[in-house]
């Protein structure tokens, strides 16, 4: 057992020490957060005025902090991202985590200095926590590699400015920085094809133990392994023994994944955003992610059922119930307030409180991480038909994970037209391009050959109308579900095809 392994052990088991203490008092280490958070930011602009310093209970948060998402919180954030200090939080963030826009463009959200060191030492206690419950920790003497946008940052108003993984690469620890892959010349690649074929001849001859990244891009890296050494994933590192993934439900790909590997491995899910950093699994024997209570965070939540009411019931931790899909409002030591984070979550457990991602309070599809809105494919189906002079009765679009015959993963737009295009071909160069322009998701999954270019499934006329009476759902105020994250709504459309484009 060697020096690192040792050191590993005692430190998890420390750490182990220092979670049990808030987890055996939630309710308290809640209100210390909620109370410490009002006083940190009290004299800032947001503070003075929703009255911040005079708050002294939920009840007053909730009549003076209103729910907000990113467009409502934007006057605000127009102000840091100006330069301007002492806006939502003391001083000035360190950092903007640049994210697709959900209505207007770029997002820019503050991330403090407060706010990352959680974000690392999430990101480190659940790997800490896997280490104390199996005892295991000879995986910290081996390679580790975790795939990455690029750590090259830009700079705003004195601010740097980059996506949050490549923000996060700036805070490997000293102790993983002989043990992390790929290299810093390497991980600076923007080209995501050249990236992968770059690491895959970093890593293939090295000892690699962990593997960590969004799973449908991990799967990309698994297969150009394969396919450069016509060698399992599992056999290339016979010690691979850890797959931390989060961004994604990582079911859908359980199946490839363990074929790509030969045998299974432990895994490990996270629940991180630009946001914060929520929750991760703390049992490799019991379902759900343990929600961080005492990062800096304090979480509200709002029964999914009732969030479009007027004046929905903002809970705290005490009132949430196992079972229960709520809209998870967040307030932060990164300067959002009652924020609307837009993931719907579960409660699996309670005392201590666990959670599974449920969804998102609109439809949406991230299948592979893209996170495409209604707005986006609304927009360009815009697009499209005024490049072709066509018209849309109706659609809906859905992921297609496992294609046959070994093909990339697509998008699948199903689409009753009632005047169809002059030339498809256009069309789907039109709805592509335009989805690609708006989203820099999609556009980074389609230029790294994650993705390949959407299809289209025509409808037959009538089809979408017998497929609402199908499910009983055909007139009133009921609306096709225009984006899925799964194949329910398309399977059952699929009877109603034509052939597909």
């Amino acid at each position: 057992m060697s020096l690192k392994t040792i050191a590993a052990k005692i430190f998890a088991h420390r750490i182990a020490k220092r979670t049990n203490k808030w987890v055996n008092k939630p309710i308290e280490t809640q209100e210390e957060v909620f109370k410490s958070l009002l006083e940190s930011a009290k004299n800032t602009k947001f503070g003075k005025d929703h009255n911040l310093s005079t708050i002294q209970s939920h009840v007053d948060f909730v009549r003076n902090v209103p729910i907000r998402d990113y467009e409502e919180l934007k006057e605000y954030v127009n102000l840091v991202v100006s330069g301007e200090s002492d806006i939502l939080w003391p001083g000035k963030p360190i950092y903007f985590a640049k994210t697709s826009g959900t209505t207007s463009g770029a997002k820019y959200i503050p991330i403090t200095e407060d706010s990352i060191k959680e974000q690392v030492k999430a990101s480190r206690n659940a790997i800490l926590n896997y280490i104390h419950e199996t005892g295991k920790a000879d995986f910290v003497s081996g390679k580790m590699i975790f795939l990455q946008g690029s750590p090259v940052l830009e700079e705003k108003n004195g601010v740097k400015l980059g996506r949050l993984s490549g923000i996060s690469a700036h805070y490997v620890p000293n102790y993983l920085q002989k043990n992390r892959m790929p290299s810093w010349e390497t991980n600076c690649i923007e080209d995501w094809e050249a990236k992968v074929s770059a690491i895959v001849k970093e890593t293939k001859d090295e000892d690699m133990t962990v593997i960590a990244g969004i799973p449908s891009w991990v799967q990309m890296y698994f297969e150009k392994l394969k396919e450069n050494t016509n060698q399992n994933v599992g056999d290339l590192f016979k010690n691979f023994e850890l797959f931390i993934y989060g961004g994604v439900n990582y079911e859908p790909y359980r199946k490839k994944f363990e074929n790509l590997i030969g045998r299974k491995v432990a895994s490990i899910e996270l629940f991180p955003a630009s946001e914060g950093f929520f929750a991760y699994q703390n049992s490799q024997k019991e379902n759900g992610m343990l929600l961080l209570l005492d990062a800096g965070i304090f979480y509200e939540f709002v029964k999914s059922d009732e969030f479009f009411e007027e004046n929905p019931q903002r809970l705290t931790l005490k009132d949430v119930e196992i079972g229960v899909d709520y809209v998870m409002i967040i307030t932060t030591n990164a300067g959002l307030w009652a924020y609307n984070l837009g993931d719907t979550v579960r409660f699996v457990s309670v005392y201590p409180f666990k959670i599974v991602v449920s969804g998102r309070i609109k439809h949406f599809i991230s299948a592979f991480g893209e996170h495409v809105i209604a707005k986006e494919v609304e927009e360009a189906m815009l697009v499209a038909t005024s490049a072709t002079d066509a018209s849309v009765s109706e659609f809906t679009v859905a992921p297609q994970i496992t294609p046959e015959r070994n093909e990339l993963p697509y998008h699948e737009w199903f689409i009753e037209f009632e005047k169809p295009p002059s030339d498809m071909n256009l069309f789907i160069q039109q709805l592509d391009g335009a989805l690609q322009k708006q989203n820099s998701y999609y556009y980074d999954l389609i230029i790294g050959k994650v993705l390949q270019t959407l299809k289209i499934t025509p409808i037959e006329n009538g089809g979408f109308l017998s497929y609402m009476k199908s499910i009983g759902k055909l007139g009133g105020q009921n609306k096709v579900q225009r984006l899925s994250n799964d194949r329910k709504v398309a399977d059952s459309l699929s009877k109603y095809s034509k052939t597909k484009i």
